[in-house]
């Protein structure tokens, strides 16, 4: 795989990113696509490890390996073919997925690991680039219905699957473009819409059929598509967000971190001139002192979107304690994965994070709040705040941003009676609910978790459908870039989960 001993001679390419001091004052992605020199050059590092843990690191078993060497041996047009096997939306993970599969490297035992996101992304922009990715050629039409409740990472690839396999696939999405997450959550700087409206562009003249601006549950009840339609997928992702219950939650000024995404992804959508929602009383960050509490993915998000908007001033309270190192693997050892970055791109914007800090209360004047009390946070699991280590922050605008607890519990959830486990995801072990004909998937089903995980959810959830609505009769696969309508790589058989 790649060039025998490579990864001694050649060092990890970074992915290409714009300077954070111009980068700020737009919405256009930060990351950029490498060369195809550099993209090869990178490629050959792949080390012909024996036991590519890669593919195990990677929940959709992507063929890493295999289209590493393609890239290196100049063979682009086989390696979209083998990222396709596995992956429906390789332009969306090679953005935006947290790179398990990086962390999973067995050259990271003791070296950087292969950059295997840039490679990934470089390999989808060169297919779309090159018309490589078009229709692709479905299974003659079995006479089947199934709708897709959630237009997702989760539910795109359950469309897009069961359409391969001959079905006849309406999605019904209740915001007014497709994505989810993705498209309001995810801002513009990290991935592009426009990226989604292309690949969306390409399933609809596959024979997907997008609803958008139709909430299941409200405009049409659930339980009619269940009578409607031969299977029902609920791909409608994890999106109650968890609350924070201090004092002062009620004081104008704090609110959830998707309110405050949501509105400005809405924003940028209407100066581009895209089909955008109207956001009344929207949230900003202009000129405000802004504490995001939080430290993952979201909680940088907006801090992204607060040093857009020119924020006066951005702080972050990250619970967990300072990492031990600068690099990944003097943080967290092989195999595990990486929870924190000593930085990350917005904070490389600018912006303070405060390790290892809790919020204890919120307190306002004339009804807004103004201050954040903080302290220092004990150990894990329960990160209390160790008394006497109060501190005051200013703040008019603090953002909560510590997760999800799980999917809506009214609308399709209600009205088609299923049973929800412990943690408030729907009960369905192998896609399969507690109602006849209706699945679930993605972070309905699982709970919050990566883009890399809906998209593998909807593509088994899709198998199992199939198998209900036809059984073990054979597809005929069919694809203009070489993939296979059944392809899941090598880990098929066993990751029927």
């Amino acid at each position: 795989m790649g060039k025998l001993g490579a990864f001694v001679e050649i060092a990890r390419m970074p992915p290409p990113q714009r300077d954070p001091r111009s980068r700020v004052v737009d919405y256009e992605e930060i990351y950029g696509v490498a060369s195809a020199e550099a993209t090869a050059r990178e490629s050959a590092r792949c080390m012909d490890c024996g036991v590519p843990f890669c593919h195990d690191g990677c929940p959709l078993g992507n063929l890493i390996p295999d289209w590493n060497d393609l890239v290196y041996r100049d063979d682009w047009r086989a390696a979209i073919d083998q990222l396709h096997a596995t992956n429906d939306f390789p332009e969306f993970t090679g953005r935006i997925c947290p790179a398990p599969c990086e962390a999973a490297c067995v050259l990271a035992i003791n070296d950087d690991a292969v950059a295997i996101k840039s490679v990934e992304v470089a390999i989808a922009e060169r297919a779309f680039g090159e018309g490589w990715i078009t229709p692709r050629e479905t299974a003659p039409r079995s006479g089947r219905r199934v709708a897709v409740v959630g237009s997702g990472p989760a539910g795109l690839a359950a469309a897009a699957q069961l359409n391969l396999r001959g079905h006849d696939v309406v999605v019904f999405e209740r915001d007014e473009a497709p994505g989810g997450l993705m498209r309001f959550g995810v801002p513009d700087f990290k991935l592009d819409k426009r990226v989604i409206d292309r690949r969306v562009a390409v399933l609809e003249r596959e024979g997907v059929e997008l609803r958008c601006g139709v909430e299941v549950g409200v405009d049409v009840h659930a339980g009619e598509l269940a009578e409607r339609f031969d299977a029902v997928v609920l791909a409608t992702g994890a999106r109650v967000a968890r609350e924070l219950p201090l004092p002062g939650r009620e004081f104008a000024g704090v609110h959830l971190a998707m309110e405050y995404l949501y509105g400005r992804n809405r924003w940028v959508a209407a100066q581009q001139g895209r089909r955008a929602r109207a956001v009344t009383d929207p949230v900003s960050a202009e000129g405000r002192h802004v504490v995001v509490i939080g430290g993952g993915d979201t909680a940088m998000d907006c801090v992204g979107n607060a040093h857009r908007e020119r924020a006066g001033s951005v702080t972050v309270l990250d619970s967990y304690a300072p990492p031990a190192g600068t690099r990944t693997r003097e943080i967290v050892p092989w195999p595990a994965a990486p929870k924190r970055l000593p930085s990350t791109y917005a904070l490389d914007e600018g912006g303070d994070r405060r390790w290892h800090k809790t919020a204890l209360a919120l307190e306002g004047e004339g009804g807004r709040v103004r201050r954040v009390i903080a302290a220092a946070a004990g150990p894990p699991p329960g990160y209390r705040p160790r008394p006497g280590t109060e501190t005051a922050l200013a703040a008019d605008l603090v953002l909560i941003a510590i997760g999800f607890s799980g999917p809506e519990t009214t609308g399709p959830i209600e009205q088609l009676g299923l049973r929800v486990n412990a943690a408030g995801t729907i009960q369905a072990p192998a896609f399969a609910t507690s109602r006849p004909r209706v699945f679930a998937a993605g972070d309905a089903r699982r709970g919050q978790s990566l883009v890399v995980w809906a998209i593998a959810e909807g593509r088994r959830c899709a198998r199992a459908v199939h198998h209900h609505l036809i059984g073990d009769r054979p597809v005929v696969p069919g694809s203009s870039s070489g993939s296979t309508v059944d392809g899941e790589g090598r880990r098929s058989r066993r990751l029927a989960r």
